[in-house]
């Protein structure tokens, strides 16, 4: 771990705070008002804070940014499972109760809500509205806006809403701008994440089918941008609501300094680039490392019209690569899934794709604090694995690592070592094809979105390493609402699968690979892992009293879900590269996270 890491660690837990979280210091007394909430200890910044501290406070306000997209959108609402939609509607088309600082691993400040209570042991948080507080048609919000917008969500919304609303035993008016929320079991995220639900105005939708809206309801909502046009599976224009609410907020300084912000929808990534270089669009992500240093050379670059910015952070890889589905039964073999990994020669293709620049991901939440450690597990993370003995992958306990290649594109160690477990699990090459005793061949499909060109890349010479075990995938590209359709139901057996995570993982992971998001359409349990391990520590994780139960129960999960093999790992960016329009800015303090949700466009600025 660098030691810029934990400078930046430190800053962002000061001594006394550290020492606080480590001995499960409660966050405030019950019933005490507070101005912000943190996971640990106290909130980094203090109740007269002047703007967040990756924020301009005196960026001026105009201009716009394009933004590309590949796909296409037939919705407009976010918060449902229904529908294809602009996945920013999100975040910049809706306000909360509270907002989040990325600039700390988990911490909230005041939004809609001016202040939040709690009692130390969380079994309740309550939120006290700012009077000011307005919907975008000028109506006031009111505590009846926030009760029914949680339940609605929580009940009809898309299913990420459900599991939070299902731990709430109690939701209640305590006064003229109070609402308080009572828990039904031990879960100290609660609090937090009960501040990050997006409000909506319960007028609007009195008569109307919430879950089957689309594109002929545009939501009214509190947020600084509002939806000015649009044409469906085109372009989405966001417009800076000149009568907003919260110009003044502290937590609003320097932030949506923006006046438009338009997303435009391409057929494949080629065409978008191809928008770019235009000059249709006005910033780029680049993930592919060859190509942001071999075609990032055209004129308006060589020019100065468009620069180029690496952007750092500390934030856990995630995962990203090749799912297996365990609902097939072909999958459901450990065997089976460490021999497809075996398979998977890195060092070839990311030699072959990124000129060998970019880091493999070595684990779930490698980068960071959070990520499992080499070698046999610690006392302390042991101490939480060992009670589920039978239940844990190999190597959970001893140590797991992915295989490491020589480079060579003909992977012949790997290749053995593969065809050694397939054998192993009842495989064998038969006349030149790999199959089981009956004589059936090993053959799966591997699902693609259009225009999703490096994992197709990716795949292709994938394929020809399968084609050295006598296996012939079948690989099948299908248009973005198939594709969705197709993912949300879990009918693949392998998929690009791309989960980002954060350096506070808490409820959002029985989302991610629950026992029950395994069965539930929509979730993001792709691989359809079933493990009371993994439960386990999600529970160690949400009930952890301090910084260190917490990163251990972290390290721990990341050991079962890594040695769970789910996941044929590609490669991370430890920057961001984003190619921009000159007149397009951002602070010298940077996030923690990076660039990351609230990064761009939210502080981001226009200047000639």
């Amino acid at each position: 771990m660098s030691t810029e890491f934990f400078a930046t660690l430190h800053r962002i837990l000061s001594a006394p705070m550290l020492a606080a979280a480590l001995i499960g210091a409660p966050l405030a007394a019950a019933g005490e008002p507070k101005h912000g909430i943190a996971m640990y200890g106290e909130p980094q910044l203090p109740p007269d804070f002047v703007s967040l501290p990756y924020a301009n406070p005196n960026a001026p306000r105009g201009g716009r940014i394009v933004q590309g997209e590949v796909g296409s959108f037939d919705s407009l609402n976010p918060h449902i499972l229904k529908g294809r939609v602009p996945w920013q509607l999100r975040f910049l088309n809706y306000e909360s109760l509270m907002g989040r600082s990325w600039d700390e691993p988990f911490t909230l400040y005041g939004l809609l809500a001016e202040s939040v209570e709690t009692d130390p042991e969380r079994t309740w948080v309550e939120f006290t509205l700012r009077p000011e507080a307005r919907f975008s048609d000028g109506s006031p919000v009111t505590a009846e806006d926030v009760l029914w917008s949680y339940e609605t969500l929580g009940t009809v919304g898309h299913p990420r809403y459900h599991s939070t609303w299902d731990k709430v035993g109690k939701a209640e008016i305590t006064g003229e701008r109070r609402v308080r929320f009572t828990f039904n079991e031990p879960n100290r995220e609660l609090a937090l994440i009960m501040g990050l639900r997006p409000i909506l105005k319960k007028a609007q939708w009195e008569g109307r089918d919430f879950a089957e809206s689309g594109i002929d309801i545009i939501p009214i909502s509190t947020a600084p941008y509002v939806i000015d046009d649009f044409e469906a599976g085109r372009f989405v224009s966001l417009r800076r609501d000149p009568d907003y609410w919260g110009n003044d907020l502290p937590f609003r300084r320097g932030t949506n300094n923006l006046g438009e912000i338009r997303m435009e929808f391409f057929g494949d990534g080629t065409v978008l680039f191809e928008a770019f270089k235009a000059g249709i669009l006005t910033t780029m992500r680049e993930t592919n490392v060859a190509k942001w240093n071999e075609q990032y050379a055209f004129p308006a670059v060589q020019s100065g019209d468009v620069v180029k910015s690496l952007i750092p952070h500390q934030r856990p890889t995630g995962i990203t690569g090749l799912v297996m589905n365990t609902r097939n039964p072909l999958f459901a073999d450990w065997r089976v899934r460490q021999a497809m990994i075996e398979a998977f020669n890195f060092e070839f293709v990311n030699q072959t794709l990124n000129g060998d620049e970019s880091p493999r991901i070595a684990s779930y939440f490698s980068n960071s604090i959070l990520g499992m450690q080499d070698g046999p597990a610690n006392p302390r993370v042991r101490a939480l694995l060992e009670p589920f003995g039978s239940d844990l992958p190999p190597g959970a306990l001893e140590g797991y690592a992915l295989p490491v290649s020589d480079g060579s594109e003909r992977n012949r160690a790997g290749i053995r070592r593969a065809l050694a477990l397939l054998e192993a699990a009842g495989w064998s090459v038969q006349d030149g094809a790999m199959k089981n005793a009956s004589g059936a061949p090993l053959t799966f499909e591997i699902v693609l979105s259009q225009g999703a060109n490096e994992p197709q890349q990716i795949i292709d010479i994938y394929s020809g390493a399968l084609a050295r075990l006598g296996i012939t995938p079948t690989v099948t590209t299908v248009d973005n609402a198939q594709y969705k359709e197709r993912t949300t139901n879990f009918e693949f057996d392998m998929a690009w699968y791309t989960r980002g995570l954060s350096l506070s993982p808490g409820n959002e992971q029985r989302l991610y690979w629950g026992i029950e998001a395994a069965d539930t359409p929509g979730s993001r349990n792709w691989m359809g892992a079933k493990s009371g391990a993994i439960e386990a520590m999600i529970d160690a994780m949400l009930n952890a009293r301090s910084r260190e139960d917490f990163i251990a129960a972290t390290r721990a999960l990341d050991r079962v879900l890594t040695s769970g093999r789910y996941v044929i790992p590609v490669w991370h960016n430890p920057v961001s590269r984003l190619a921009h329009a000159k007149e397009l800015k951002y602070p010298e303090t940077l996030p923690v996270y990076g660039d990351w949700i609230g990064f761009q466009p939210d502080v981001w600025w226009y200047e000639e």
